[in-house]
């Protein structure tokens, strides 16, 4: 077991299984099939990320380096809260960027009995550290256990 400090983004407290990208999220690509198409387990679909392609990202910690993609990206996070499709949280080892930030902190602000706990600046060590199945527990203070 082992414990990261980054900060909070969006607060909140949650335990679930870690699933990890080691690539970054294009946010549109990923999320695509859960927006349009009905698919409430989130499975993501850029075949770009072969870390994350084809896996359920609704429910799990999701750990990653940063988001890239287009300018939809906050929207994109935004919409997937209001429709349920979430990750149980998004955890960053890099600092986040203005467009993730937004949705979720929108999403965060916006949405009632939505939540999503968003820390960022967790370090490559958290990345190099935690591995897929692994579980995460986020604290309100921006504390993070793998186990």
């Amino acid at each position: 077991m082992k414990e990261f400090k980054g900060r909070v983004v969006a607060a909140g407290e949650i335990t679930a299984e870690a699933l990890v990208s080691h690539g970054g999220l294009n946010t549109l690509a990923s999320f695509q099939k859960a927006l349009q198409f009905g698919d409430k387990n989130a499975t993501c679909g850029d075949q770009n990320n072969p870390d994350l392609y084809g896996k359920q990202m609704a429910g799990k910690a999701l750990c990653l380096p940063q988001t890239i993609g287009s300018t939809t990206g906050g929207l994109v996070l935004y919409c997937a809260c209001s429709m349920r499709r979430q990750p149980a949280c998004m955890l960053f080892s890099k600092p986040i960027d203005s467009l993730a930030a937004a949705g979720a902190i929108l999403a965060d602000v916006w949405l009632e009995d939505v939540q999503m706990p968003v820390i960022d600046s967790l370090g490559e060590e958290f990345l190099d550290y935690v591995k897929d199945g692994m579980t995460i527990t986020v604290k309100a203070d921006g504390t993070v256990t793998v186990a």
